[in-house]
């Protein structure tokens, strides 16, 4: 593991926002035949499987029970599977019944924030620095001005407070989670991604069939909804994720949550039609600003 951001830690950051950006669409989808948790546990247990299999097929053995370092693995793992996958997913979907959707879209920007002070005390060579902290507050003040103060309009609901600090909550959840993944110990990308989401499938399988029962066959549009979101949002997003993380770090990861928002809405005029907002290119350039005030490198000069 270094702390080199590099070209490829970049594009693969790219194409994280691109994918995650792109799930809300599949999501308003897969809601037209399954109840919110349904599509979380569905996702998580699809994209489990999927890794699963490849590794079977590459012949990648899971990490052993029988040896400490193993076991110091399925624990991240564990820590994982919960912190990035099952209580996230589970705390959004009950949260966005009673608040804005825009709201759960700015506490997904909040996550580079909540990652940057954990990373100072818990991550060698993720020290917190001036530039490093307005870098993450210009490229937050982006985000504010792509979704707008609009997005913290009363939803007038009686849980609506509840629903905020949950929402809040996920955010610090994948904040935690990225942290967990760096401090992982050396063990394959892939093996470590399966574990991670088994994990989570576990967890959160049970949950859904208590809150909503086994759900009935859906139309094909909301089953491939489903798949889609479990192989590439999940699946191959979870490998991406983990090798973002133990290369460049956790707050160069959690940096794509500012990328989520603007490619929603760029997947929603491309595709849907919708009109792009007009604060749109300055709220990109607020973030790209802040993207790079953040991480680019430190030129010492010599003494």
């Amino acid at each position: 593991m270094s702390n080199t951001i590099g070209a490829i830690n970049w594009i693969k950051l790219l194409i994280l926002g691109l994918i995650w950006g792109s799930s809300f669409m599949a999501v308003s989808i897969a809601l037209d035949g399954f109840a919110p948790m349904t599509i979380a546990a569905t996702r998580i247990t699809v994209g489990a499987l999927a890794l699963l299999l490849i590794t079977a097929i590459m012949r990648i053995e899971l990490p052993s029970l029988n040896t400490r370092h193993g076991r110091t693995v399925w624990l991240c793992a564990l820590g994982m599977g919960f912190f990035s996958n099952a209580l996230p997913f589970s705390l959004l979907s009950w949260g966005q019944t009673y608040v804005a959707s825009g709201f759960a879209g700015v506490c997904m920007a909040v996550v580079p924030l909540f990652v940057l002070p954990l990373a100072h005390f818990l991550v060698p060579g993720e020290r917190m620095t001036l530039r490093r902290a307005l870098g993450f507050a210009i490229g937050f003040g982006g985000v504010l001005t792509l979704i707008g103060f609009k997005a913290f309009a009363s939803a007038g609901s009686d849980f609506e407070s509840l629903a905020r600090l949950a929402c809040l909550g996920a955010a610090l959840c994948y904040a935690i989670g990225s942290i967990i993944t760096r401090l992982c110990p050396g063990v394959n990308m892939l093996s470590l991604s399966a574990a991670a989401l088994s994990c989570g499938a576990v967890m959160i399988v049970p949950t859904a069939l208590w809150q909503e029962g086994l759900p009935s066959l859906p139309e094909a549009r909301s089953l491939l909804a489903v798949l889609y979101l479990g192989l590439v949002p999940t699946a191959f997003a979870q490998v991406l994720l983990v090798q973002v993380a133990r290369s460049a770090g956790p707050s160069f990861l959690s940096t794509v949550n500012y990328q989520v928002p603007v490619w929603s809405v760029f997947f929603g005029a491309l595709l849907l039609n919708e009109t792009l907002p007009p604060q749109l290119f300055a709220a990109l350039g607020l973030i790209l600003g802040g993207l790079l005030l953040s991480r680019a490198p430190v030129h010492r000069q010599r003494p």
